[in-house]
């Protein structure tokens, strides 16, 4: 893991976003500032249904706990400062055109095979596509390489749903951390 990333888990957790409201800054969870329906930073809404939709796909749940918002948050981040997954992939910064380019193309190829947005599908649908995903890119995708796509969406549901003590609990897996947080995430 890279030494950035560690030092900033450990001092404040993984999926903290900062949300800026009249003045103040408040520290909140992205399952919190879904609650607050916080205003979006670089997503749109629609943008954030689409990434709200693929992610419940890639792991029920992970939408109530925020991802989208925890995404948004992370692309007005300078890229250095970044914990999403893409980073450590190497993709190019800034980050927000290969998430918005993803979601624009997940958007396109799911009104191109189905003639509907990516969120406006059946589920059983949306699981159609995102199983075409990955290993290989399916014809007619025309946006960021999809199982690059594939990989970093899921690895980023995971870090928000599980990449915490809780989350580690909830697995019912024992926090072996070589350093604990001085804090419980």
């Amino acid at each position: 893991m890279d030494p950035d990333r560690r030092k900033f888990l450990k001092q404040s957790g993984i999926g903290i976003a900062v949300a800026t409201i009249a003045g103040p800054h408040l520290l909140l969870t992205p399952a919190e500032a879904k609650a607050k329906n916080i205003p979006l930073k670089v997503l749109t809404d629609s943008e954030l249904k689409t990434l709200e939709a693929i992610a419940e796909i890639l792991l029920p749940g992970s939408a109530q706990a925020g991802v989208a918002y925890f995404i948004d948050d992370q692309l007005a981040k300078d890229p250095n400062d970044s914990l999403l997954i893409a980073r450590y992939f190497q993709v190019p910064p800034p980050y927000a055109g290969f998430y918005k380019g993803s979601v624009q193309a997940l958007d396109g190829y799911a009104t191109a095979t189905h003639g509907k947005a990516f969120h406006q599908l059946e589920v059983s649908k949306q699981e159609q596509i995102v199983g075409s995903l990955f290993p290989e890119q399916p014809d007619g995708w025309q946006g960021p390489p999809a199982p690059l796509v594939y990989l970093c969406l899921r690895n980023d549901v995971v870090d928000v749903v599980y990449g915490t003590m809780d989350g580690f609990a909830k697995l019912d897996i024992p926090y072996l951390a070589h350093i604990e947080p001085p804090t419980k995430w």
